[in-house]
Parts: C-alpha cells; structure tokens; sequence
C-alpha cells in the first residue's frame, strides 16, 4: 500500500507540472500584457522598462526554467495587474470563498442525486422515475451561465427570496450559497442520478441481493448496505472526476455571480493577461483537483480489499 501511495503521489507531482507547463505556453501565445496593461499614453521605453522589470524580455526558455524553479516554492511572483501583491497570496485569499462554494455544491450533488438514482432504480419506468430523467435531461442539457442568469432572474429578481449575487458581509453563507451552488451542482446532479440508477438495476438483480432479500433483512439495509455499497466504485470514480467539473466551471458561475473567489480571479487575470496570477491560479486548482483524485484512488481500497490487494 505505502508503495502505491508513492507512486501515485509522483505522478501527481508530474500531472501538476505538466499542467503548469501548458498553462504558461498558452498564456505566452496570448498577447503582450505589457501593452494591455501599461496606459495607452506609455511611451515604447517605458513599455520595454515594464517588460525588463517582469522578466518578460527574457527567452521563453529562460522564463520557462524561472518559473518551474519558484514553481517549486509555489512563488510566482508579483501579480503584474495587481502590482506589490504576491500572486499566490492573492489566490489563497480568495480559495476559501471557491472551497465553501465547491463544498456546497459536492453536497448538493451527492444529496440530491443518490436518492433520485436509487428511487428510479427501485422504481423503474415510474413517475419518479421520469421525474428523476427529466431533472437529468435538464441538468445535462442547460449551459452553466444560462441556468444562472435564469436562477437570478427568478429568485432574485421576481421572487426576492435569494441574493442575485455576491457573499455575506462575513464570507459566505448559506443563503449567497444557493444560487451560484445549485448552477454549479446542476451537471454533478444529472450525470450520477444516471450513474446511480444505471449501477443500482445492474446490481439489485445480483445473487448476493436476492440472498439478502431470502434472508429477511429489511429493504433498507439490503439497498445501502448490500446494493449501494457494491455500486460505489464507479460512482466515486465519477464523484471524483466531478470535482474538476466544479473548479472549472468555477469560473463561469463565479464570474455569473461576482462569487469572490478563485474561479473569478482567473477570468480578472486572463482579461489582463496577468501571466504569475493565472500561473499561481492553476496551480493551486492543479494540486487541489490531484490530491482528490489521490483520495478517491485510496478509497478504491477500502470499497473493494480485492483492488488494494492487486
């Protein structure tokens, strides 16, 4: 076990900069930031002056070794838009408000969609069930930047009953956390109300299943202990993948919904071409979405002994 916890934390490592390595191509094929974010007035010597102080006169090898050096100390440097402020500081800054809304809509997702898969199973071809399909249709069928603006305009705007935008004037509460939450969870919801559904039909017609049933254990213990145990591979497989669907769409609901955090920093930074804070904001969702995976390749273990064991 301790061997594969090593192994599998090396090719992290590798993941995480090989991610940061594409980033910083792309970010230095996108345009000059000297001139996006120099004042139209600045003259050529004092854009070449920015430029010099920014190392961005340097060969691309040259930066590209800089960078993976201080990567290593998760030192980016100054944030070129936000000038004397460090850019991974600046990211932690705003990874709480992203880790509550991230948090928030796992829950969701696991809440909502668990109980709507494992009633369609049991109750196939039912009205629940075509409920349960039709929440999935929609989920999966409705872009994350229109669903928010029709939950704004809903809730917000006719009703009055939730904030358009924006955290509470301590952080994030619950009430700030309903909207941009539910947009974000809405994919999650839909992909593993069809995941659960799918694994459960396959495994209540199972021997083991049909055991328990003969037995007379109650419905409940032979649905969450017997089935839903012996489906969970796949769905903590898709949980797992699900935590990368939420810190890249991110972005998009907390640009939708001015959400203080780190999905909204990108879009600020990749508008001003901010190349050390996208960097540093990569990173940081880079390490976070590994060491999930990380996690959920353990979990495998303890689901099943027979995959620790191979």
């Amino acid at each position: 076990m301790g061997t594969y916890v090593f192994w599998r934390l090396a090719q992290s490592v590798v993941v995480v900069f090989g991610v940061v390595t594409i980033v910083f191509l792309i970010m230095n094929l996108s345009g000059d930031p000297a001139r996006l974010l120099m004042p139209q007035e600045a003259s050529e010597q004092d854009i070449r002056d920015f430029r010099h102080a920014n190392g961005l006169d340097r060969p691309l090898p040259e930066q590209y070794v800089y960078y993976m050096s201080r990567a290593v100390k998760a030192d980016f440097g100054d944030s070129l838009w936000q000038q004397g402020r460090k850019a991974m500081s600046l990211v932690v800054e705003r990874y709480p408000a992203t880790l509550a809304l991230g948090l928030f809509s796992f829950a969701l997702i696991v809440l909502i969609a668990t109980p709507l898969g494992i009633i369609s199973a049991l109750k196939p071809y039912s009205f629940a069930d075509n409920v349960a399909a039709t929440i999935a249709l929609l989920g999966q069928s409705m872009p994350s930047f229109w669903l928010g603006i029709m939950l704004i305009l809903l809730f917000a705007v006719t009703l009055h009953v939730l904030p358009s935008q924006g955290e509470g004037l301590s952080g994030p509460d619950l009430p700030h956390l309903i909207l941009p939450g539910l947009t974000l969870a809405a994919p999650g919801i839909a992909r593993i109300t069809r995941l659960v559904r799918s694994q459960m039909l396959d495994v209540l017609g199972e021997q083991y299943v049909l055991t328990a049933r003969s037995k007379g254990l109650r419905e409940r213990t032979v649905i969450l202990k017997h089935a839903l145990k012996n489906a969970a591979i796949p769905l903590v497989t898709i949980l797992g993948l699900d935590v990368g669907n939420i810190l890249a769409g991110a972005v998009i609901t907390e640009t939708v919904f001015a959400w203080r955090g780190v999905g909204y920093l990108a879009y600020q930074a990749l508008q001003k071409l901010d190349f050390p804070l996208v960097m540093a904001d990569v990173y940081a969702l880079s390490i976070t979405f590994v060491l999930v995976n990380l996690a959920v390749d353990l979990l495998y273990g303890v689901l099943d002994p027979r995959i620790r064991l191979a």
